[in-house]
């Protein structure tokens, strides 16, 4: 039985098997009956695929490779596949962290410190405007391997957004809250860890946010430019290959795998603004 055939059969087996749930359950009826549309239009999208490509063959297909093919790259090849995508995660999540850490440290002294903003708020607009896919000529050359070179563009690519929003948020405080404090006896480091970093945390991630879709870009890009192994590495090969059924099965790893880092960083930024609960609109 062909791969996409099997595919579809769990699909719809799935999709049967929540909604004979959701005749008992509430929760299950109400979290998957306003979706039911948009299953019902992914199943028929992946059929209308199929036919175009492997039934009438409108499509090229060396660029343009049926599911089944596709599909077929998950069974034969995915323990490589797994193995490129924890390379991307510790590159991503080394640059990422380095990153979102010296953008909150730059953040907290410009928007608190006036001193500070004098001197390294001019540089922030000037390096931070430029791409950090930019810098790769310099990266390249600066850095002893591709490996430091690439967390380094990564760290850029985050540090910007997290800086200037950071910044933003401890500056639009009220005054009033600092009076507060002041009045019940707090020291500088009170009052920006416990009033000031709280009351900006919506704006800081909004700029953790705008961060990583900027280092999700960075990391592809990285990836081509030498790394070795990796998603964007992988798919950079297989496209030099003609291979393009493996090309679209990465495509398909990294959309998976960045949303459900987005689905992650909403839930903790939920948890972290859960005293905001009804007042955030993003």
């Amino acid at each position: 039985m062909p791969y996409f055939t099997e595919f579809l059969i769990i699909v719809i087996a799935v999709t049967l098997l929540f909604a004979i749930l959701s005749l008992f359950f509430q929760n299950i009826r109400d979290r998957y009956a306003f979706k039911s549309w948009f299953y019902a239009a992914f199943i028929l999208v992946l059929n209308i695929l199929n036919i175009a490509t492997i039934k009438l063959m409108l499509l090229q297909p060396i660029y343009f490779p049926n599911p089944d093919r596709i599909l077929k790259v998950f069974v034969d090849d995915w323990a490589f596949i797994l193995k490129c995508l924890g390379y991307s995660l510790r590159l991503l999540g080394t640059g990422y962290v380095v990153g979102a850490v010296a953008g909150l440290t730059t953040g907290i002294l410009v928007g608190w410190s006036k001193r500070w903003s004098y001197w390294v708020n001019p540089l922030v607009k000037i390096i931070g405007p430029i791409p950090s896919t930019a810098w790769v000529p310099i990266a390249l050359v600066t850095f002893p391997t591709s490996f430091a070179a690439s967390v380094f563009l990564i760290a850029l690519a985050v540090w910007f957004p997290t800086t200037v929003l950071t910044s933003s948020g401890i500056s639009n405080v009220q005054n009033s809250y600092f009076e507060v404090s002041s009045t019940l006896g707090a020291k500088t480091l009170h009052k920006i860890f416990k009033v000031a970093l709280p009351a900006a945390m919506p704006s800081i991630f909004i700029g953790i946010f705008n961060g990583t879709g900027a280092s999700f870009i960075t990391l592809m890009t990285a990836e081509m430019m030498g790394v070795k192994y990796g998603i964007g590495w992988y798919i950079n090969w297989q496209k030099d290959m003609l291979s393009y059924s493996n090309v679209y099965a990465g495509l398909i790893v990294i959309a998976v795998a960045f949303s459900l880092i987005i689905t992650l960083l909403f839930k903790v930024r939920d948890r972290v603004l859960g005293w905001q609960k009804g007042v955030i609109k993003w």
